[in-house]
C-alpha cells in the first residue's frame, strides 16, 4: 500500500509557471514507475507524464518542452512536475500516481491548476 499526495496546484496567468510535488508514503526509488495524469472538466483524465525507476520519461505531445517530471534524489520520497509556459488549456485537476511491481497503481486526490487571466 502507498499513499501519495499532492500539492503546489493554483491560479496562474498564461505563460506563468508552477511546480506540483507529490509525496509518496514510501521510498520512490522503491517503486516501478510515477507519474502525472489529469482531468478538465467534461473530459477524461489523460496521461501527462511519466518516469520509470530507470529514469525513462514520457510525456504527452501536448506538454513536451513545456513539463517537466522529475524525482528529488535527496527527499527520495518526492517527485515533480515543472510546468512552464502554462496555457488555459492546462486547467485541470492534476492527479500524482505511483505503482508497485506488482503493477498496482495508487492514485493521489488531486490538486487543481488553473491558467487563467
Amino acid at each position: 500500500q502507498v499513499q501519495v499526495v499532492e500539492s503546489g496546484g493554483g491560479l496562474v496567468q498564461p505563460g506563468g509557471s508552477l511546480r506540483l510535488s507529490c509525496a509518496a508514503s514510501r521510498s520512490i526509488f522503491s517503486l516501478s514507475a510515477m507519474g502525472w495524469y489529469r482531468q478538465a472538466p467534461g473530459k477524461e483524465r489523460e496521461l501527462v507524464a511519466t518516469v520509470t525507476n530507470g529514469g525513462t520519461s514520457n510525456y504527452a505531445d501536448s506538454v513536451k518542452g513545456r513539463f517537466t517530471i522529475s524525482r528529488d534524489n535527496a527527499k527520495n520520497t518526492v517527485m515533480y512536475l515543472q510546468m512552464n509556459n502554462l496555457k488555459p488549456e492546462d486547467t485541470a485537476v492534476y492527479y500524482c500516481t505511483v505503482a508497485d511491481y506488482g503493477n498496482f497503481w495508487y492514485w493521489g486526490q488531486g490538486t487543481q491548476v488553473t491558467v487563467s487571466s
